[in-house]
């Protein structure tokens, strides 16, 4: 989706490094920026005071003085279909599953049914400053399909993948080895690199595929080697003893992908919780990346990611925050921040400011292997923006105007704000949403 030659104006952050690696100096404020956008992608960006003059008197600028421009927001681990479910009371993984989620997934094989929900779904990601994500779909092959064209008519860089199940699932929601195959081959054919979406193969976990499932997930990742991965890892304590009984030749529950060829880069597991350490060492030595799913951990009493392990010396494992809705309680990633800082605080590895939104933004993207596209405020980079209002609620301005510098005024919003600080959207340069019009 292009658009003509317009502009942006006003303070901005990007990330012209990793956090993680280099500090507080990866962070690049521009006190009044200028971004300026043509055919979708970020023509300039810089300090208005320079870049200004290089372009006509004429050229549209839309003024942000008050307010803050980023990346748009990057969600590493979603699943569409469970929007319906979130805030269900009372339940760990595994009977979380099958009271809950199984049956909400149930109900996409209505075409229909898939089409409305991916529509609001988007929505809703919208609304979030989500402008990437990393989704789930069902076992059903129109649920990628009804996802990936309501992505498409947004012109968003989304990535979907039909779930592949074959046992211990309801009879309903699994296929087989061979339909998971051939149905995922098929939208792989028709939708990855299409426009900006991308296809990612889906076994779901290892305790719902049967080795010879995984394998197929293997032969498609041969055949299509561009195409990206994700599937769920070492979220829960059950979880990992029943893999360990369906997988009793493996050495450990990643050994189980990457025994299949699944791990790698481009390759996304979700949670990594109680993971051993040689599988920590497994991860970073293949080039495979995590989502830390804060949110849904908590909700379903999972336990704390350990963000130290996935971040120590000589061992950096890319590692991006998401909401894992709906086990996850908000499709917003500002109110995933917020508990993610409070599980590094119990869990030994405070998130700096910088590092929480690098892991929404550039960070993502780079787990994604998408940080030459998207991800950072720069020329060359697709023009998916977010702008934030900082004082979006009666706290928040407050706390705004006590703030001395923007290291406080952005940990301000990883903890106070949520969906309210979305001022505007623009995806491909266009503006998809903005507050006062909803």
């Amino acid at each position: 989706m292009s658009s003509p030659l317009h502009a942006l104006r006003g303070p901005a952050i990007t990330f012209v490094a990793d956090p993680f690696l280099v500090g507080r100096s990866a962070l690049h404020h521009v006190v009044d920026a200028m971004l300026v956008m043509e055919g979708g992608m970020i023509r300039a960006f810089g300090e208005y005071a320079v870049l200004r003059s290089q372009f006509a008197a004429d050229l549209p600028v839309t003024h942000y003085p008050d307010d803050l421009i980023l990346p748009g927001f990057v969600d590493l681990h979603v699943h569409y279909p469970q929007v319906s479910i979130i805030g269900s009371h009372g339940k760990q993984l595994i009977d979380w599953l099958n009271q809950y989620a199984f049956p909400a997934e149930m109900a996409f094989a209505d075409a229909a049914h898939a089409a409305a929900a991916a529509e609001f779904f988007l929505d809703e990601c919208l609304r979030a400053g989500t402008t990437t994500a990393m989704v789930y779909g069902t076992v059903h092959k129109q649920s990628a399909e009804s996802f990936f064209a309501a992505a498409e008519r947004r012109g968003m860089r989304m990535i979907t993948g039909k779930v592949m199940m074959d046992r211990n699932a309801p009879a309903a929601l699994c296929d087989t080895a061979r339909q998971s195959y051939d149905d995922s081959k098929a939208l792989i054919e028709k939708w990855h690199g299409r426009g900006r979406l991308e296809y990612a193969v889906t076994p779901r976990f290892a305790v719902t595929s049967t080795p010879e499932q995984l394998e197929a997930a293997a032969a498609l990742r041969r055949e299509h080697p561009d195409v990206l991965m994700q599937t769920h890892i070492a979220e829960n304590l059950d979880e990992i003893a029943a893999v360990t009984k369906l997988f009793p030749e493996r050495r450990d529950y990643f050994d189980v992908y990457a025994h299949h060829q699944l791990a790698g880069p481009r390759s996304v597991f979700g949670h990594a919780i109680h993971l051993h350490e040689r599988e920590w060492q497994a991860a970073f030595d293949t080039g495979s990346a995590l989502a830390h799913c804060p949110t849904s951990n908590g909700f379903l009493g999972s336990g704390l990611f350990p963000m130290q392990k996935a971040k120590q010396p000589g061992r950096h494992i890319p590692v991006g925050i998401a909401s894992d809705v709906g086990g996850g309680t908000s499709l917003s990633l500002l109110r995933t921040l917020s508990c993610a800082y409070m599980v590094g605080q119990l869990s030994g590895r405070t998130l700096t400011a910088a590092e929480a939104l690098y892991s929404i933004t550039r960070g993502a993207a780079a787990a994604l292997g998408l940080e030459q596209r998207i991800g950072s405020l720069a020329a060359g980079f697709e023009a998916d923006v977010v702008v934030l209002n900082p004082r979006s609620t009666a706290m928040l301005a407050q706390r705004t105007e006590r703030c001395e510098n923007i290291d406080e005024l952005l940990f301000a919003q990883i903890i106070m704000a949520d969906d309210r600080a979305t001022r505007a959207v623009y995806i491909g340069g266009k503006l998809s949403f903005s507050q006062a019009t909803g």
